[in-house]
């Protein structure tokens, strides 16, 4: 406890020298981070958050290291990327929050359930606030966790006040730890500030769960007895509400216990003092002496996405017709007859086979372990996802309709979408989205929302249009280790039939599929709009058009694009979302930049009404694109 103390007590100097940005400091809170993590074993994952530095010092991490993260220096976790404790270390085994804070508690979740499946006897363990515990994610994680019997400590740092708002304006049951009933699940509450009481609890309830797999919450009474972070103050805390807490600081009165039993004497005292206060200058002078990060563009670029190895598997001759959602069925089946590793989840995938069928039988086949109901808990299970990825699996999330995944937006779009840039981890993750209209679901069922993920850097975006691509790109999107937002337009599930390969097989990102050939006109255009537009065209046989299937979004096959626009001089482009913001703006400026001195005429973008999408049949006819394209089309081509 004294190691991260005294480097406390100089971040708290370097800060005032403007060494440092930024500090949330633990003092008073030691005993926590310092017992669970000695009560852990070194090779099973911790989660801590701000004020949890003795977990890094007791996992001893290189101090250089720590100082270097938070100079923002390369000798850190991040490259500069981020600061203060947002990072994570496989070689530690410690996995850091992000600013969001709730969705670690899922990611938990998930390292729990892969060594679960593995029948590894292990212990994950996870800190949160109190003041995170109003959070949704926090109830998500502990009924998910609850419900599978996953080994998760759920560590609660009660420290009175969330910022500057006190506990009784957050919560109303008497103990946080009260909760745990709700959820099924053990819970206690421990003096946060008497080390040797957390290390024994922690310690037996760790050996216990490593033998009787299950969820423990555990609420550790403590104190923050500084701001929420140095720049708010504590001027919000009655004088005597410090004095009592200050009374009990876990770092004196254990010294004091050590001292009356005869293990600690003052010149040993002194000693330790004097080697900690040797090792963190030592350690500050080389992270000072580290150079400062220079800024080269390709590096940050490059590590926006893990490296993906594509080997192509090609299809074979023997081929079968059959639906869009039965080539999907056979993605996902012959994924998980390739990757042991790799687990379904979602609600009603289990044996009722998913809403739309497509996981029927996978139970018999697979087994509940690796094919899991999951509760109505969205942002829990994308965090459960990254979980998995983190502890070495793979993961199909399916999104009943992709609408939902506005419930699960933040880990997506904050810790699948940045955690290859900020601390070099992947997230093995694809999310499985049925959307889009044309079947009277109104617009909670029927909205194809892809613009929202790709505009977020660290994000795959999968669209297919017909069986065989819907087949090799799920293969592909599973083999891949970033996430991919994998979308499969409703449909089309069983009104779009084609001779698919029998065999499994790859189809790479980032290359658009030519259609049609011509040079009158290019239609760019993806999913639903792909067969939206081949249906005008066999329309008018006399169009002499390009037609470019997207396939995927994210990466854009832009090289594909330009050709064609160069070729043709006219561009149109038919989406089914809503026109502002969609991607088909963004193709129209790329266009526009790179392709000017080519057209001879108008970028066109067609796409439905800025409105959301009705349920009634012929307001919904009147939303969709569907119903414009034809006359842009023929407009453009007059110009």
């Amino acid at each position: 406890m004294l190691k991260p103390r005294m480097i406390e007590e100089k971040m708290l100097i370097l800060l005032r020298q403007g060494k440092i940005s930024k500090w949330f400091s633990g003092i008073g809170q030691e005993a926590i981070s310092v017992g669970v993590a000695s009560a852990l074993k070194t090779n099973e994952y911790i989660l801590p958050m701000h004020r949890n530095l003795g977990v890094f010092t007791t996992r001893k991490i290189p101090l250089h290291r720590l100082f270097s993260q938070w100079q923002g220096k390369m000798g850190g976790f991040t490259k500069g990327r981020d600061r203060s404790f947002h990072f994570g270390t496989q070689e530690f085994k410690i996995i850091g929050m992000i600013s969001h804070l709730g969705p670690q508690l899922g990611v938990a979740d998930g390292i729990a359930l892969a060594h679960k499946l593995r029948k590894e006897k292990s212990v994950t363990a996870v800190f949160t606030g109190e003041g995170a515990t109003s959070e949704g994610d926090f109830h998500e994680a502990l009924n998910v966790a609850a419900v599978w019997d996953l080994p998760v400590i759920f560590c609660v740092e009660n420290n009175g006040y969330g910022l500057s708002t006190p506990t009784n304006e957050q919560y109303r049951c008497e103990h946080i730890a009260d909760k745990g009933i709700g959820y099924g699940m053990e819970s206690h509450v421990i003096d946060g500030n008497n080390i040797l009481e957390v290390y024994a609890k922690v310690n037996e309830l760790s050996n216990d769960i490593r033998k009787n797999p299950r969820p423990v919450l555990l609420e550790f009474k403590t104190f923050r007895m500084r701001g929420h972070e140095e720049a708010s103050g504590t001027k919000y805390v009655p004088e005597e509400l410090m004095e009592t807490w200050a009374a009990k600081d876990p770092l004196d009165n254990y010294a004091k216990h050590l001292i009356e039993t005869g293990l600690l004497n003052e010149d040993m005292d002194v000693s330790y003092r004097g080697e900690i206060a040797l090792e963190i200058e030592e350690n500050l002078q080389r992270a000072f002496q580290e150079e400062s990060i220079s800024a080269i563009l390709s590096h940050e670029l490059h590590d926006v996405y893990q490296d993906f190895d594509y080997k192509e598997v090609a299809p074979l001759i023997h081929k079968r017709n059959i639906r869009f959602v039965d080539a999907i069925s056979q993605g996902l089946k012959s994924a998980m007859e390739k990757h042991n590793n790799l687990v379904i989840m979602g609600q009603d995938v289990a044996e009722y086979g998913g809403v739309f069928k497509i996981t029927d039988g996978f139970v018999e086949a697979f087994g509940k372990e690796r094919v899991r109901n999951t509760p109505i808990c969205e942002s829990a299970i994308v965090s459960t996802a990254m979980g998995l990825s983190i502890n070495g699996m793979k993961s199909v999330v399916e999104m009943q309709f992709a609408d939902f995944a506005s419930s699960g937006f933040n880990p997506i779009v904050n810790y699948l979408a940045k955690s290859h840039y900020r601390w070099g981890e992947k997230a093995d993750v694809v999310i499985r989205m049925p959307c889009g209209g044309g079947v009277s679901a109104g617009p909670f069922h029927s909205q194809t929302n892809e613009a929202w993920f790709t505009k977020t850097p660290g994000l795959k975006v999968v669209y297919p249009a017909f069986p065989s691509d819907a087949k090799g790109l799920l293969a592909t999107a599973i083999e891949d280790p970033n996430p991919v937002l994998y979308f499969e337009h409703k449909g089309l599930y069983r009104s779009i039939y084609e001779d698919v390969p029998v065999n499994p097989f790859t189809v790479p990102f980032g290359k658009a599929n030519l259609l049609k050939s011509g040079g009158d006109i290019t239609i760019v255009t993806y999913g639903a709009g792909v067969h939206w537009a081949l249906e005008t065209l066999d329309k008018h046989s006399d169009i002499s058009a390009d037609l470019l299937d997207l396939r995927t979004l994210q990466p854009l096959d832009t090289d594909a694009i330009y050709a064609s626009v160069e070729k043709t001089g006219k561009l149109i482009i038919l989406q089914e979302d809503s026109l502002f913001g969609g991607i088909a703006s963004d193709i129209s400026a790329l266009v526009m930049e790179n392709c000017f001195r080519y057209l001879d005429g108008p970028v066109t973008r067609v796409a439905s009404l800025d409105t959301p999408i009705p349920f009634n049949t012929s307001l919904e006819q009147q939303y969709l694109s569907r119903s414009r394209f034809e006359q842009a089309l023929l407009d453009l081509l007059s110009f």
